[in-house]
């Protein structure tokens, strides 16, 4: 199934050029069936771009998603078009009082900012708040993720000597997840960061699981053991150009953090990029999105009795024989 997006919208026309199954809001109206609600909170400063990357990854599911696109209040993005935010996105205060079956909260370029010093700060903690009761299942990206692990659970972020950059190998610490299933023992992930969520603190609190790593460029995937809350230190999303476009900006810019490994052909800057993560980035996504539609409840109202909090997480979501935590009880969304 589609996903469904405004009419207008930019990524819309590039998606369609791509063959990704998009669906105008008009037609949807005509189909008998409740979609996925899923919001993204861009704090990217150029929206189209993570915009297109999401949904790309979005629409390759089965399953119809009705998207939401979200700005904040408190932060005015000089790099948006203000006609575009106006006209695709709506502020957090107007749709806190509904439930959503998904969020996602991507990152933003403020690594060196400690998170207190950024000027959304309360808002992003306002929506992170929210999404405990409010949302089903959250995923944050890069940044986004090391500001939800360092709210929800105070770890702290690290700031590193050296850039990681470039396409690295992957492990699976967990074969058996939800989120990791079909996943080959060794995939890529690209990553473009100065700073990270250390592993060490990561793996002392006990609500939070490691799913998959790298000895390259440390832990990728974390996620709470309901899967409620989960966190991406790396950027599957990212198109095949991304990390070229950001190493030649860094070469312009004086700021050279050096070739991105794995990533061009022989690791020669002249040479054509090698694209080695597109095919792991759709599968997690699909997996996400059908534990969401498994696992929500049909009447977004009976979040309510799922309150995600970090210290009970055990108590509220027993484990099945394998290790996972279920809601088999609710029956999942029944459409």
């Amino acid at each position: 199934m589609p996903i469904l997006v405004q009419r207008g919208l930019p990524a819309y026309k590039t998606l369609k050029q791509e063959n990704v199954f998009v669906m105008q809001d008009w037609r949807a109206a005509k189909q008998d069936i409740r979609p996925l609600s899923v919001a993204v909170v861009n704090l990217m400063p150029i929206k189209e771009i993570t915009e297109t990357q999401l949904i790309r990854l979005l629409a390759n599911s089965p399953l119809q998603v009705q998207l939401e696109l979200l700005t904040l209040s408190s932060h005015k993005f000089t790099h948006a078009d203000p006609l575009h935010m106006d006209t695709f996105y709506r502020k957090f205060d107007e749709i806190k009082k509904q439930r959503l079956d998904a969020m996602i909260i991507t990152g933003a370029p403020l690594e060196t900012i400690p998170f207190e010093d950024v000027d959304y700060w309360e808002e992003l903690k306002s929506i992170m708040d929210y999404s405990n009761a409010n949302v089903f299942s959250t995923l944050h990206l890069c940044w986004g993720a090391q500001a939800g692990l360092y709210h929800h659970f105070g770890i702290e972020k690290r700031m590193l000597g050296k850039k990681i950059f470039g396409v690295f190998a992957h492990g699976l610490r967990d074969k058996k997840n939800d989120l990791t299933r079909g996943f080959d023992e060794e995939f890529y992930v690209p990553h473009s960061r100065w700073s990270d969520s250390p592993r060490e603190q990561i793996e002392a609190e006990p609500a939070l699981k490691i799913l998959a790593d790298s000895e390259e460029a440390g832990v990728h995937m974390v996620a709470t053991k309901n899967k409620r809350q989960i966190f991406l230190q790396g950027h599957c999303e990212y198109d095949w150009n991304t990390l070229k476009l950001e190493y030649e900006r860094d070469i312009a810019r004086g700021a050279d953090a050096g070739v991105p490994a794995n990533y061009f052909k022989n690791d020669d800057p002249k040479r054509r990029v090698v694209v080695r993560w597109s095919g792991h980035a759709n599968l997690f996504f699909s997996n996400w999105l059908n534990f969401v539609y498994q696992e929500t409840p049909y009447n977004l109202g009976d979040l309510d009795s799922l309150k995600w909090r970090p210290a009970t997480v055990k108590a509220e979501f027993p484990e099945d024989s394998d290790g996972n935590q279920t809601l088999e009880n609710l029956g999942g969304l029944g459409i």
